[in-house]
């Protein structure tokens, strides 16, 4: 039998010494993103989101495993365990095909058939069912099974009581099971109808039909959700000529006065057991898929989202618009710091409206204020529109639309209590707006991921699932970029690998007590932490006022004499690296030979490469290397826009149909995924992401639905 160490290699296509390599270290402790950052030689330079797919699936083949034996245990415990039935349960390859073997022994709550078989009538069934060619007639058979005593008082009572113990023998036959599984893949349709007269945002499913290889995960989560609200009706549409003919083929035997009883028996095991199970399994199974698909859009969509580039270096005002309550205003300096905070009432009138561009105009002054971060909330076209005429009064000055998605939950939060316990809800929601422009990746750790609004239907994913999913993204993102021991918060401290709340509370604790690090070995000093946590972490925490230039880089402290020996093979010294005198360190390495430098310092070759990429740039932030945000200075209206024009705009979400662009207009554009390029893809994701700055051309604009046509492709081919 395949090991589990096997079927990973088969699967993930990587060898088996790799896979086990990757096992041994997870079951060691150590996290994904170190794996995938320090350990390369062990696995091949696997990344991070293949290390997670191949942990996730020995998660499940380990599960799997688990039940096996449980299984086997439970049917030992009944005599009845086989050898032929414990091969077919150890190559069994899914959690379906598994419980399907195990359904004949299943403890079961009381059934029709349970109830017959009390009554004494399991071996006529048994009788009939092997459809003997000398058979009796079945009368003769049942009157031979007549009890008053145990409630059969006929004959037909008998052969009734016999029809339900074939047919749940039918329903629970594994190898039927799979036929029709099969049957449902190839030719099932999923169809929905309207369940009532009244129209809603599900009226494009009010008479839907599609088959199964077609649907879309979308689609599903869209009936789903329909369904559940009360306004479809949705069915497994699959031919019951055809299906019944599978189960009728698989059980029949020609030929014996019994085959028409058991054809019956089985007919009614198809629409009574069989169908109604079958269509659970199948929705359930559509559903699971969906799920993990709408999941798989969530991670893609949050990483671009954390990985967008950060506007550094300069002072931001935020603005949390609003009705009712005003306009919250906050000012931060460029290392984040909170200067100024007032609220201005734009929405309230002209008056009002002109006295906030005043009261603005003096923060700008006061400040130096370079940019202006919008949320893009309730009253964010107003607040949008009051931003121009204070930016024309002030030059210099530009603004940005920010996604405030979650900055309301954060500025509930206990954290966010913690960090301005001097401000209140409001103002805290500004601040946080503010520093997103600065530093996006920062400022979303402190929120639950599954608050940043980056796909559909959230709320109907298995939530521990997409919590999972979504902490690694932000997991893999923060170790990607690296950390400043030294001005990270304990929110952004605690996703680097090897450190947990506590330590980075403790982090914290030591930095205000003792001042800054002076080195990644004074982080040995921290209480609770350990060689292995220091040994995951210490890569990824930057240490800029360290006397040694290593502790400035990705470069893992296990690695530091050999980054010094390839610094002396290649003729530099460590002031080079500070200095930053060592541009074409590559060209040497490459003239000496990667593979000779690597021997003789020590290392793999993955390893001496990554030592060279963070010597030429210490210090380098892999965000800097991205197109930077859309700053702007004017402002569209939805009114404005016709059809033909050629504008810039950034991606703001993508989803399996297509993808939302962000066009300066309040509302985001649709580009669908015909007019992406001119060519076939399977999903948006193969070409944007997230932050990406793309042209398009205005298809179609329809006012009164707030909907915008876009086109990418369109404007290449221009």
């Amino acid at each position: 039998m395949e090991t589990q160490i096997q079927q990973l290699s088969r699967e993930f296509n990587k060898s088996e010494t790799h896979v086990k390599n990757v096992v041994d270290l997870i079951d060691e402790g150590y996290t994904i993103p170190f794996i995938a950052r320090y350990r390369k030689e062990a696995h091949g330079t696997m990344d991070d989101t293949t290390l997670r797919d191949l942990a996730d699936r020995l998660t499940y083949l380990r599960s799997l495993a688990e039940r096996r034996e449980e299984i086997k245990k439970a049917i030992a415990a009944q005599d009845k365990l086989t050898d032929e039935l414990a091969r077919q349960i150890d190559e069994a390859k899914t959690l379906a095909v598994l419980e399907d073997l195990y359904r004949p022994y299943k403890q079961k709550r009381r059934t029709r058939a349970t109830i017959a078989k009390e009554k004494g009538l399991e071996p006529l069934a048994d009788q009939i069912f092997a459809q003997g060619k000398e058979l009796p007639a079945l009368e003769t058979l049942a009157s031979a099974f007549l009890d008053p005593e145990k409630g059969v008082n006929t004959v037909e009572e008998a052969l009734a009581g016999a029809s339900d113990i074939i047919a749940e023998s039918v329903s629970d036959n594994a190898t039927i099971r799979q036929k029709l599984r099969d049957v449902i893949s190839r030719s099932a349709k999923v169809g929905s109808v309207a369940a009532k007269e009244e129209d809603s945002v599900y009226r494009l499913y009010y008479q839907f039909d599609q088959p199964l290889s077609k649907l879309q995960s979308h689609q599903i989560l869209a009936i789903n959700r329909g369904e559940k609200e009360g306004f479809l009706k949705v069915n497994l549409d699959l031919d019951r000529e055809l299906a019944v003919g599978t189960v009728k083929h698989s059980v029949v035997k020609p030929g014996s006065s019994a085959s028409k009883f058991v054809e019956a028996a089985a007919e009614d095991a198809y629409d009574r057991l069989i169908y109604p199970s079958m269509e659970r399994e199948t929705r359930n199974a559509l559903t699971d898929l969906a799920n993990e698909g709408a999941i798989h859009n969530f991670a893609l969509n949050l990483k671009p989202l954390l990985m967008q580039p950060p506007v550094k270096g300069h002072v931001t005002m935020g603005l949390d618009p609003g009705y009712r309550n005003g306009c919250k205003v906050a000012v931060v300096s460029d290392t984040g710091k909170v200067l100024d905070t007032t609220v201005v009432y734009p929405t309230f009138g002209e008056r009002q409206k002109e006295e906030a561009i005043e009261k603005l105009e003096t923060l700008v002054k006061k400040h130096a204020v370079e940019h202006i971060a919008i949320g893009n909330g309730t009253a964010s076209r107003e607040t949008e529109q009051m931003t121009v005429e204070l930016i024309a009064r002030n030059h210099g000055v530009s603004y940005m639309i920010v996604n405030e998605a979650g900055a309301s939950v954060y500025s509930a939060s206990k954290l966010a209590a913690e960090e301005f316990p001097q401000y209140d809800v409001n103002l805290r929601s500004a601040v946080s707006i503010a520093r997103r422009l600065q530093d996006p990746l920062a400022e979303l750790v402190k929120i639950d991921p599954k608050a940043i609004g980056v796909g559909q239907y959230q709320h109907d994913m298995p939530q521990k699932r997409l919590s999972e999913t979504l902490e690694g993204v932000v997991e893999d993102c923060v170790n990607a970029v690296g950390v400043d021991v030294n001005t990270a918060s304990p929110s952004l401290l605690k996703q680097v690998a090897g450190l947990n709340e506590t330590l980075a509370k403790n982090i914290v604790v030591y930095r205000e007590e003792n001042g800054a690090f002076s080195s990644r070995k004074q982080l040995m000093k921290v209480p609770k932490m350990g060689p292995k946590a220091f040994e995951q972490c210490a890569g990824f925490l930057r240490v800029p006022e360290s006397k040694l230039v290593f502790d400035n880089t990705g470069v893992h402290p296990e690695s530091y004499s050999a980054a010094e020996k390839l610094l002396t093979l290649t003729g530099y010294q460590l002031k080079d690296v500070s200095a930053g005198n060592i541009a074409d360190l590559p060209e040497r390495v490459k003239k000496l030979g990667e593979s000779k430098l690597a021997t003789e310092c020590g290392v793999g070759l993955p390893t001496l490469k990554d030592v060279v990429k963070e010597l030429v740039k210490p210090g380098r932030d892999p965000r800097d290397e991205l197109p930077k945000p859309v700053l702007r200075t004017d402002v569209l209206d939805i009114k404005d826009i016709v059809p033909g024009m050629i504008l810039t705009g950034t991606v703001r979400n993508v989803i399996d149909f297509g993808v939302f662009v962000d066009i300066g207009v309040h509302q985001d554009g649709l580009v669908h995924i015909s007019e992406i390029v001119n060519r076939f893809i399977k999903h948006p994701s193969e070409v944007l992401s997230i932050g990406d700055v793309v042209k398009v051309v205005v298809l179609g604009v329809d006012i009164p639905k707030k909907r915008i046509s876009l086109s990418i492709k369109q404007v290449q081919n221009s």
